[in-house]
């Protein structure tokens, strides 16, 4: 058994530790006229003065609600500024928050707080049946609670027990729910703030969802612990997406590699603006002809990284300057990270494993008492290796791999062949059964221009130029046994691929192979 450990790469930079309230109350004395939160659609705008006033009322309007210090508020709140000023607020008074998709269904919304459990639930919706939590419905506009006094505290707040609490999508999986108190997430947040050098200077464009740990931690709270700005969007909007970053001035983009994919094809109308550094890659494995096609379309360096939410997101990243692998999702920021292979080699495939300040050291939820070791190694559930240069690979999740006759296929290393067929715009690829070789590999392919049966003879012959490159890179075994241009992957809230779903979506043409 071979084992390859990494630590951390860079020092988190947070001025004062693990308390939010701390933080918020350093930077209205220090920068109260600067904007924190921005809204990209509606003007608003809230500076760090304002945000700390805000966050003392709720602190008021939570104990009124006789929700104690620890206790857990649950968030399903579709505007991402009135999203982000209860956040801040909860944790700033020491409740935990337990951030929920407002636009679920009934039914999904239910089960969430039902693992989750609030105490109360804050939202801009009316209240699904099932929900046994006291639902408080607010209007738009009233999460500034505009017009409610309040005195703000002339000494240094006291140390915060606030935090999040989340439940997993169940991509991979069971749902699981995961606690994380406040020094992890501003642990974490620094970390991402010091690795990407952000300063009071840098406007963040970010369309994630606010429900999840990126929009969050790498979003929400190293903007916070910079001293920087924040914009936020309800969702990302392809149309109008260049102009809106030049309107903000955004020097920075928050991205997964579904929005990268979709921002690589310019429209002959749109101008790339300057003054963007970078953009950000996270919550799934971005395909190399992505990462080459939006830098040659924009010129805008992209820098992959690694996460979950059981590390409070960040647990690996390209560094800013320097090499940028194509592929690896870098070294490790923040946290410790280790590959245990059962070759002795460097760079052999095995089990990537993780901690840290910011990594958790138990589930919440029952069941998962075996991922994390006496230790406090985390069993991410992700494949990788490190190459010489020290450098991650992510090669897949466990559960992904295909057992095709004893052989391994890794579906990332087929969907990067796929993805460097030109006019492929998405693909992914899963393991069907089989009755000779156990499982075999079946892509599902998305084509620029292809939305319909109208389309069937233009997704025939792209599905003969993706065959001719699979046959002529992949060895027989990886070659797909049948290809499927549909018209969309099913995908979760951040642009990740729900594989399981792929099977119930109905093919625009398919190819079957012997």
């Amino acid at each position: 058994m071979g084992v390859t450990s990494m630590r951390a790469t860079a020092r988190p930079r947070n001025p004062l530790g693990a308390a939010l309230a701390e933080l918020g109350w350093l930077r209205s004395l220090t920068s109260a006229d600067h904007v924190v939160v921005e809204s990209a659609s509606a003007g608003r705008t809230v500076t760090y003065g304002e945000l700390r006033r805000i966050a003392c009322r709720w602190a008021a309007l939570l104990d009124d609600l006789d929700v104690a210090r620890g206790e857990t508020v649950g968030l399903a709140v579709r505007d991402p500024v009135d999203f982000s000023l209860v956040f801040v607020g909860a944790i700033s008074a020491g409740r935990m928050v337990a951030p929920l998709d407002p636009h679920a269904p009934d039914a999904e919304l239910a089960a969430t707080c039902a693992r989750t459990a609030p105490t109360i639930v804050v939202s801009d919706r009316g209240a699904p049946e099932g929900v046994a939590s006291e639902w408080v419905t607010m209007p738009a506009g009233a999460f500034c609670l505009a017009g409610t006094r309040s005195v703000l505290p002339a000494q240094r707040p006291r140390p915060g027990t606030g935090g999040v609490i989340l439940s997993t999508s169940g991509t991979t999986g069971v749902p699981k729910v995961i606690r994380l108190d406040e020094a992890q997430l501003l642990h974490t947040a620094g970390a991402v703030a010091s690795h990407l050098e952000l300063s009071p200077a840098d406007r963040a464009y970010n369309s994630l969802p606010l429900f999840h740990i990126n929009a969050q931690v790498v979003g929400l709270l190293a903007t916070l612990v910079s001293g920087s700005t924040i914009v936020l969007d309800d969702r990302f909007h392809r149309r109008g997406f260049w102009a809106a970053a030049a309107r903000h001035r955004c020097t920075w983009i928050n991205a997964v590699p579904a929005i990268l994919a979709r921002l690589a094809v310019l429209e002959e109308t749109e101008t790339v603006p300057e003054g963007i550094r970078f953009a950000r890659s996270a919550s799934a494995p971005l395909p190399v002809p992505v990462l080459e096609r939006f830098e040659a379309a924009t010129g805008i360096p992209v820098v992959e990284t690694y996460g979950m939410t059981e590390a409070a997101s960040q647990i690996a990243a390209n560094p800013l300057h320097g090499p940028r692998k194509p592929g690896s999702v870098g070294l490790p920021v923040g946290a410790e990270v280790r590959v245990v292979a059962d070759g002795r080699d460097h760079d052999a495939v095995g089990r990537v494993e993780i901690r840290g300040p910011g990594v958790i050291r138990s589930y919440a939820s029952a069941g998962y008492e075996d991922r994390v070791d006496a230790e406090g190694w985390l069993e991410t559930g992700d494949l990788g290796y490190v190459d010489d240069d020290g450098y991650l690979f992510l090669v897949g999740r466990a559960d992904d791999v295909i057992n095709r006759g004893g052989e391994k296929i890794y579906p990332k290393d087929v969907e990067d062949v796929v993805l460097g067929t030109p006019g492929v715009a998405a693909a992914a690829v899963v393991g069907w059964d089989h009755d000779v070789f156990g499982r075999v590999p079946v892509a599902y392919i998305v084509a620029h221009g292809v939305c319909g049966d109208g389309d069937r003879r233009s997704a025939e012959l792209l599905v003969g130029r993706v065959q001719e490159r699979c046959d002529r890179l992949l060895s027989r075994p990886k070659r797909p046994v049948a290809y499927h241009v549909v018209g969309h992957l099913p995908q979760g809230a951040t642009g990740k691929v729900r594989r399981r779903a792929l099977a119930g979506v109905a093919p625009i043409y398919s190819l079957l192979l012997r």
